[in-house]
């Protein structure tokens, strides 16, 4: 079935399974789960204990496994993550599908989660397929211009290539760069995450094994969040 979404908003049934009374029970589902991940567990054999036992529904064990981390992965990630006014004359490389979805999704009402590790997470996939929504412009001008604010030197965003329309979204970035002045490139890969982790760039991502391998990265969807997105959905799972 092709995707007709106008907006990378709200699940039809967030509200009542992320309401203020489910929160309790979240956290403490993401704390257990992270226990377990300290201590080595499969995720897939953590999350099914986990899940059960807090009786949660598949999109509820989704968001606790985005949320969670082992204590090693936070502390590797943390000790990573370089304060986001560092970037100025510094190159930048972006795992560009994993930011541009987390800004459509603040824009546009959808469910973020504010995870252990510190980073904003969503909830939006793609399934192999990218269709750009009403706020896909917005969000790219959010991107851009604090990445301006910043002095950030230079961008390149990396797109996953064998997801359909990464073409035409790759071609809209690079116009709206060269509209701006922007110094972006925009390149397909097969592999981002790979280009991501052997660059020698600041790596801009949230996604968490990706960041248990780079260098260094930014947390710039938590800085435009919090600068520009003052209505955003944002769920507080840390313990």
């Amino acid at each position: 079935m092709p995707d007709i979404r106008k907006h990378r908003g709200a699940h039809p049934e967030d509200q009542k399974l992320f309401a203020e009374d489910q929160i309790p029970r979240l956290r403490a589902a993401v704390a257990d789960l992270s226990w377990l991940l300290t201590r080595d567990y499969a995720i897939k054999d953590a999350l099914k204990l986990v899940g059960d036992r807090f009786d949660l529904n598949e999109r509820q064990r989704l968001a606790i496994s985005r949320a969670a981390c082992s204590d090693q992965s936070r502390t590797l990630r943390l000790a990573s993550c370089l304060a986001v006014d560092t970037v100025r004359d510094q190159n930048l490389i972006i795992d560009g599908f994993n930011l541009l979805i987390t800004i459509e999704a603040a824009l546009s009402g959808g469910l973020l989660l504010f995870c252990r590790d510190g980073c904003i997470r969503d909830l939006s996939s793609i399934h192999g397929s990218y269709r750009s929504v009403q706020e896909t412009e917005t969000a790219l001008s959010l991107i851009g211009e604090s990445l301006a604010r910043l002095d950030a030197a230079a961008a390149l965003w990396l797109l996953d290539k064998p997801i359909s329309n990464s073409g035409r979204l790759a071609q809209k970035i690079r116009a709206l760069a060269a509209l701006n002045g922007w110094a972006w490139s925009v390149e397909l890969a097969f592999n981002p995450d790979k280009e991501i982790i052997a660059s020698d760039r600041i790596a801009i991502s949230s996604d968490g094994p990706l960041l248990d391998q780079t260098r260094n990265w930014i947390n710039l969807a938590l800085y435009i969040i919090e600068q520009r997105c003052d209505h955003a959905w944002l769920v507080d799972l840390r313990s």
